[in-house]
């Protein structure tokens, strides 16, 4: 079986030292140790003077939302995990969708402007799949209007924006540790600030607003991390290089394998250094992404529609109309990718939709159904492709 990830696990005994300090230690949570280490270093690899490390990726939006205090409205992209939306609902305000852009799939900032009304008070944008989006044109629109910009930076470990760790713009970023990221602790996120203040009233938050055994700084909740999942971030990011190469070489070996395929690729920010988070592929048409889905499923090869549904059609939020995310969700797919994936497997994977698409075009009078007629035939030639023995039963 090829999944569309794996999370990277180092060596079992890295592990283990760190868990033998902290049976040592009885020190399991409450800002540890190995927690507050996780920090320090996290901070010297990004080349960043603030951040906070919590429990996980959506309380990270959430207590970015709620410490800027935003009311009202808050714009936003509808091509991004659910979390982006949620958070922002969670926290009493509404969502206002934005059309994307339809190389680059990040919100269009030539579409925000209209959007605002005098109940504005943010604009949330996501780096779809780890690439930037227009920072520059957004925190241009967001002076203009006096918004705050928070960024869902969850895809963005190790993207850089004109040099600097892509966490350094907005009034916040967020970022995911779980362990479907490139670099992950299990679970975790981390918030991102160049506000002391801000980041100080975070830290507070995240907390129950502790200030002190028997003080209070003000209103928090419990969004702490522990010694464990600490422990797992500080052991992967003596790997993070290695991860972060080792995509890129799998991620341009798929550029090269699909040259021929009826599909394109986010058209990344000129102004960015890319860390290959994911591999999506827009396909020419929502068929062929369908039959290619289900020939790469009976070779038990599974991908992920990432992001489906477009959060505009969320039941909990007002139906928006945003015919470019609209396509590109019915046309959407990401192909696996994780550190282990090898070369073999990811040119069985290339071949087969392939030969899945060059069917298709030969052989047009036989697409009234997707069934036995095209299924018989791929079939013989997925079977000739896998390996001889049961490495994929």
């Amino acid at each position: 079986m090829i999944p569309v990830t794996k999370p990277f696990l180092p060596k079992e005994e890295e592990f283990r030292e760190y868990l033998d300090s902290i049976w040592e230690r009885q020190w399991l949570t409450n800002n540890g140790p190995l927690l507050n280490d996780l920090e320090l270093k996290l901070k010297e690899y990004l080349d960043i003077k603030h951040l906070l490390y919590v429990c996980n990726g959506t309380f990270a939006l959430q207590l970015a939302i709620r410490a800027l205090q935003l009311t009202g409205e808050v714009i936003t992209t509808p091509f991004s995990y659910v979390a982006t939306t949620s958070s922002i609902v969670w926290e009493g305000c509404k969502p206002v969708y934005v059309d994307i852009d339809p190389e680059t799939f990040n919100i269009d900032p030539s579409k925000i402007e209209a959007a605002i009304t005098s109940h504005t008070s943010a604009i949330l944008a996501t780096h779809v799949y780890g690439n930037p989006c227009d920072i520059d044109a957004i925190q241009k629109i967001a002076d203009k209007y006096g918004l705050k910009v928070i960024y869902d930076g969850a895809h963005c470990f190790g993207t850089k924006y004109r040099n600097r760790s892509v966490f350094e713009y907005g009034d916040i970023s967020t970022t995911s540790f779980h362990a479907t990221k490139l670099f992950h602790t299990i679970e975790g996120g981390a918030v991102f600030t160049k506000d002391p203040d801000l980041l100080k009233k975070m830290l507070y938050m995240r907390n129950f607003g502790h200030n002190g055994p028997e003080t209070f700084e003000g209103l928090g909740v419990n969004g702490k991390n522990c010694e464990f999942h600490a422990a797992m971030g500080l052991c992967n990011l003596k790997h993070v290089d290695q991860i972060l190469e080792k995509r890129k070489e799998l991620s341009l070996h798929y550029f090269e394998r699909l040259e021929n395929v009826k599909a394109t690729f986010p058209k990344l920010n000129r102004d960015k250094d890319y860390n290959y988070a994911y591999f999506p592929v827009l396909f020419e048409s929502e068929t062929l992404r369908q039959k290619c889905m289900v020939k790469l499923e009976l070779a038990k090869i599974y991908c992920r529609r990432y992001f489906s549904p477009s959060l505009a059609t969320l039941p909990y939020v007002n139906h928006t109309d945003v015919p470019i995310c609209d396509d590109v969700v019915k046309k959407i797919v990401c192909l696996p990718l994780y550190h282990t994936l090898t070369l073999p497997d990811l040119d069985l994977i290339c071949r087969i939709i392939q030969r899945t698409q060059n069917y298709e075009l030969a052989a047009p009078a036989e697409k009234k159904d997707f069934g036995l007629q095209i299924a018989d035939k791929i079939e013989t030639e997925i079977n000739e492709l896998l390996p001889k023995k049961d490495s994929l039963s």
